[in-house]
């Protein structure tokens, strides 16, 4: 067996390596300009454009039962996971909330159409804030900043938005790499625009990694090289680089056993620090261990679609995001046509119902998709013809560096149990606390304006903020503050003008030291 470092160089070489030849792969032989260029006709791009959007609609359905059922566990094989003729058809009627990681998509696909493909980021962040769908995590953090005021990428950074290495642009950012074919580059700009409206770090990377799969899977069938190459977009001074290296380092070395790389993954990667949700408990919500999972499915699905569904999902957290990720990247690797049947059936029975919150269903997200691919092929120096397109093929370039909750590691989580329609005080000891809680109105009468509040750390006005009644336009947390003094701390939440008809009602707070 070889020794730890030298797998740790033949992984370093693999990955900064040049692109290597496998089936289906466009070579790239600089100084002859025909192979600068991915030939591909028209009708193979559309159909794994479908394929794309139907394998992550196919992944987030089959999840659905089992969605943050599994947490810290797998679902062993003897148990089934539901799946039969009218599956989609029925989830789409029965829990439309279910495909939030598409209907988040097509809010950012709906505004490229409108406004075009430089459409600024402001267009995008008011157009998901003031959706009339429900949100949670990094997404609702953001939609709550931006509602405030705040601009993109404040809103998505961990010093505003405790949830900013949450999955939530990890689970929207197909969209990206299916409007940007076989340009992972021009893919990356567009989730640097987007993904950094709620997330930052980690959170972020999950989103420039997933569209860098769903690009390279236009030019490759071999899913390494697509999970590897994509990879190259991550710093590798990133925990999130990291966590997926080591998922493709247990996979060669247990090539057939993805429950042992399933265990790897626990014992290494399953430490939350951010999410006020997960820390000290078993839920994980984190981009890159869900990231993980993905790859996970993807490398011991060995392009079995099936396969790739079942591990995926049974992987467990968040499993009806995760086999959507990887049956998106998938099906755009296979195209629509090679979807078995067994999955791709009961999808056709709902391509023409409109997604939640959306005048979009499937077939017309096929056509959208296909005519945004198109117009970013040619705003990017490709050729467009009647039958063919030609994609420009550059190497894929590395993103900046971002971390979030440098030097912040969870030392409690304490109960308060406070609530009142003046204000909440507690003590905190350490460099930083999160207090969880929420308002609520005592009298349903009353109208729905926000409670203002004002937020002391040892007396001294640190913040006001607005804590909004109505459940759309919550903020994930009562308040929370990073990179305080080493000490303990006096904290108090003072309601500005309080009023018996509002109250607030604190849970618990979560405290950070500055080391283990």
């Amino acid at each position: 067996m070889l020794t730890y470092i030298k797998l740790s160089l033949i992984l370093s070489l693999w990955l900064s390596s040049s692109v290597p030849t496998g089936p289906g792969l466009a070579q790239v032989k600089p100084g002859k300009e025909k192979d600068k260029y991915l030939s591909i006709s028209k009708q193979e791009l559309l159909d794994k454009i479908k394929g794309g959007w139907a394998g992550q609609t196919i992944g987030v359905t089959f999840g659905w039962p089992t969605e943050f059922v599994y947490q810290g566990t797998f679902i062993q094989d003897y148990q089934p996971i539901k799946w039969h003729d009218d599956y989609v058809s029925e989830a789409m009627r029965t829990f439309p909330g279910l495909f939030d990681d598409i209907y988040m998509d097509l809010t950012f696909v709906e505004v490229f159409e409108r406004h075009g493909l430089q459409a600024p980021v402001d267009s995008f962040a008011q157009a998901y804030a003031n959706a009339g769908y429900e949100l949670w995590h990094a997404n609702q953090a953001g939609r709550y900043n931006i509602l405030q005021g705040m601009k993109a990428p404040q809103s998505g950074h961990w010093l505003h938005n405790p949830h900013a290495d949450d999955i939530d642009f990890q689970i929207e950012a197909d969209f990206a790499g299916l409007m940007s074919p076989a340009m992972p580059n021009v893919a990356s700009s567009i989730s640097d625009k987007i993904g950094h409206i709620m997330n930052y770090g980690d959170g972020w990377y999950g989103g420039v990694f997933v569209a860098n799969m769903y690009a390279q899977a236009f030019r490759s069938k071999d899913i390494n090289f697509i999970v590897t190459e994509a990879l190259k977009a991550i710093p590798s001074q990133s925990t999130f680089y990291q966590c997926i290296a080591d998922v493709i380092k247990w996979h060669q070395l247990y090539p057939t056993d993805w429950k042992r790389t399933w265990f790897e993954i626990q014992k290494k990667w399953t430490e939350e620090v951010g999410c006020p949700d997960g820390v000290f408990h078993p839920l994980n919500i984190d981009a890159k261990l869900n990231a993980a999972y993905v790859v996970l499915g993807l490398l011991y699905g060995k392009g079995d679609f099936t396969k790739t569904m079942e591990i995926s999902t049974r992987a467990g957290q968040d499993s009806d995001c995760n086999p959507s990720t990887a049956g998106g990247v998938l099906g755009t690797m296979l195209g629509y046509s090679a979807i078995p049947a067994y999955w791709l059936d009961p999808l056709k029975k709902a391509e023409h119902l409109n997604f939640s919150h959306t005048s979009l269903s499937l077939s017309k997200v096929y056509e959208l998709g296909f005519k945004h691919a198109l117009e970013n092929i040619l705003f990017h120096k490709g050729k467009v013809s009647n039958t063919r397109v030609d994609i420009p093929l550059e190497p894929v370039r590395t993103v900046a560096l971002e971390q979030s909750f440098t030097g912040h590691h969870p030392r409690s989580k304490q109960a308060i149990k406070q609530s009142s329609s003046t204000g909440i005080s507690f003590k905190t000891k350490g460099i930083g606390f999160v207090l969880r809680g929420y308002v609520q109105k005592m009298n349903k009468e009353a109208p729905n304006n926000p409670i203002q509040v004002e937020l002391y750390v040892d007396n001294k006005l640190v913040e006001v903020a607005n804590l909004p009644v109505i459940s759309a336009h919550r903020r994930t947390e009562l308040c929370w503050r990073y990179q305080l003094s080493d000490k303990e701390h006096d904290v108090q939440l003072k309601v500005v003008n309080p009023d018996k008809d509002y109250e607030i009602v604190a849970i618990e707070v979560v405290e950070y030291a500055g080391s283990k």
